[in-house]
């Protein structure tokens, strides 16, 4: 879906005329998640965010394998396939799957870790632990109680925050805010800016880590448009953010096109992108993500599509490894006792 602006301004009246459904909805969502979870045997890790839209929750799972992959851990990526017409439980192959099978996110990650798809989650915990899991990263899930979380990261854009912090569809929160944190065990806040610095404080007050990471592009992906002129397209959630770096990494942005998040590209808007870049004697430049919806179609366009590849770094990671490392044990521990 494509975020409506008014979600991203102070509040307006119409987002105050919604504020009736807002209410209905975020009063749905808590009792949800206020629900009682399930023990799938292995600790779970969830990676989520407060609102609809991007805050650069994929980097930031990418990350944090790496991270448990130091502390010895086999992790397995869990996640429910947005996009994806398999139900699963499946393990992601992405020389099998296309972003329409399985979701554009797991097929991207699966280049990099373990990625198995579900609706259901138990069942798709089941399978991660059949694969050697021995921690369960979910992908997004946070207002979702299935499956008991042993740790509840969120990612929070720094510039954005959480727009006019009213609830969908008022605004971009998926529940109300004072659940939410009250549900998160770390915030991870990405970029230099200060939209966030209000819930860090809250964050911080309950004890819990507060850590910065900036999107680090690919020194590759630099390269390979280094005296290049491109025309950048991204449907994902925050596609200003993409071309923002595109152009803070030195790269001549000539023409930019935004689409929805998880947006399907048809043969005729693919084909319009790749005549215009000729025309134009422009690059096509676009996100991991988006190429990995674009799949096999890129070959056929007569017109290289470069993607641009960014890596989330944590400028402070000891908080963070500090608490992976005390849930994870706690759950072991239990298991050790129960023995």
């Amino acid at each position: 879906m494509r975020e409506p602006a008014f979600w991203h301004r102070p509040p307006s009246l119409l987002s105050r005329l919604l504020l009736p459904l807002g209410a209905v909805y975020g009063e749905v969502t808590s009792n949800r998640m206020q629900k009682a979870g399930l023990d799938c045997g292995a600790p779970v890790i969830c990676v989520g965010n407060y609102h609809l839209g991007g805050a650069g929750k994929t980097p930031t799972t990418l990350a944090l394998i790496e991270l448990l992959r130091e502390l010895g851990e086999r992790p397995v990526v869990l996640s429910r396939g947005y996009g994806g017409r398999l139900r699963g439980p499946i393990g992601v192959d992405p020389a099998r799957h296309a972003a329409e099978d399985v979701g554009d996110e797991p097929l991207m990650m699966a280049a990099r870790v373990p990625v198995v798809v579900a609706r259901e989650r138990i069942d798709g915990a089941a399978m991660a632990r059949s694969l050697g899991a021995s921690v369960i990263v979910m992908d997004d899930g946070f207002q979702n109680p299935a499956l008991i979380k042993h740790a509840s990261l969120i990612v929070i854009d720094s510039h954005r925050g959480v727009g006019n912090g009213y609830v969908f569809p008022a605004g971009p929160l998926r529940a109300p805010l004072p659940l939410q944190i009250a549900r998160t065990d770390a915030l991870i806040v990405v970029g230099d800016g200060e939209a966030a610095a209000g819930i860090a404080a809250q964050i911080a007050a309950r004890g819990g880590p507060v850590v910065r990471a900036q999107l680090r592009p690919d020194e590759g992906s630099i390269a390979a448009l280094k005296g290049c002129r491109v025309s950048a397209f991204a449907g994902i959630g925050d596609p200003a953010r993409f071309f923002a770096t595109l152009r803070a990494s030195g790269i001549d942005v000539a023409r930019e096109q935004s689409f929805p998040d998880h947006h399907p590209f048809t043969p005729g808007e693919l084909a319009r992108l790749a005549d215009d870049a000729r025309r134009d004697g422009l690059t096509l430049v676009t996100t991991e993500k988006d190429l990995s919806r674009i799949g096999a179609a890129a070959a056929s366009l007569g017109a290289a599509v470069v993607p641009f590849a960014v890596t989330l770094v944590f400028e402070d990671v000891a908080p963070l490894r500090a608490l992976l490392l005390e849930r994870i044990n706690q759950v072991h521990s239990r298991r050790l006792s129960r023995g």
